[in-house]
């Protein structure tokens, strides 16, 4: 049976776990849109404590002024957004131990001008699913799926984290923050926790 989830902006690391699980996944495409949510946000670990980054949604095509599926959810570029997001990851890791050899892994995907928010979501999954080296079976739903499954209880083994010395260990945040603090461990970490 597969996992449903929804699409995630640079997804918590909770959500990521569930990747290694060895089922397949179908991210819910037919859902409406949700706000304040994994789905265009996520969390990271910055100087002043847990940083919101939220990609901005254009709402000319959502119905009723308030919904829209997800699979046509555009990205608005009103703002610098794609800039703003990618100065404070870099000022967020660029003292942790893999952002100075990963960084340019990600920097292509903030240059692109992505169209449709589900895109930008599936190329930062899978581009940090080849870093942490897992081929999990994904595909996006065809018709509405009902309630995603979530974790309910988030991972609280600590790991290394830059700030942890000035705020404590935060946990689950995006995927990032395990990437460029563990580098190659982090599928250790992920599939150490689905245990």
């Amino acid at each position: 049976m597969a996992i449903v989830l929804p699409t995630a902006y640079l997804p918590p690391i909770s959500w990521f776990a569930q990747l290694c699980s060895g089922e397949p996944i179908v991210i819910e495409q037919c859902e409406n849109f949700h706000r304040q949510t994994i789905r265009n946000r996520c969390s990271i670990d910055a100087p002043n404590g847990v940083l919101n980054l939220t990609v901005p949604v254009d709402k000319s095509n959502f119905r009723d002024g308030a919904k829209c599926q997800m699979r046509d959810v555009k990205i608005s570029y009103s703002s610098d957004w794609r800039h703003q997001h990618w100065n404070a990851i870099k000022s967020s890791y660029f003292n942790s131990p893999f952002f100075e050899y990963l960084q340019d892994d990600f920097f292509p995907i903030y240059r692109k001008q992505w169209t449709f928010l589900m895109d930008l979501n599936e190329a930062l999954i899978m581009k940090c699913c080849e870093l942490i080296d897992i081929q999990p079976n994904i595909s996006r739903s065809t018709e509405y799926m009902g309630t995603v499954q979530t974790r309910t209880e988030p991972m609280v083994s600590p790991y290394y984290q830059v700030f942890a010395h000035k705020h404590g260990f935060q946990q689950d945040l995006s995927i990032v923050d395990l990437i460029f603090n563990l580098g190659p461990e982090a599928l250790l970490y992920l599939t150490k926790s689905e245990r």
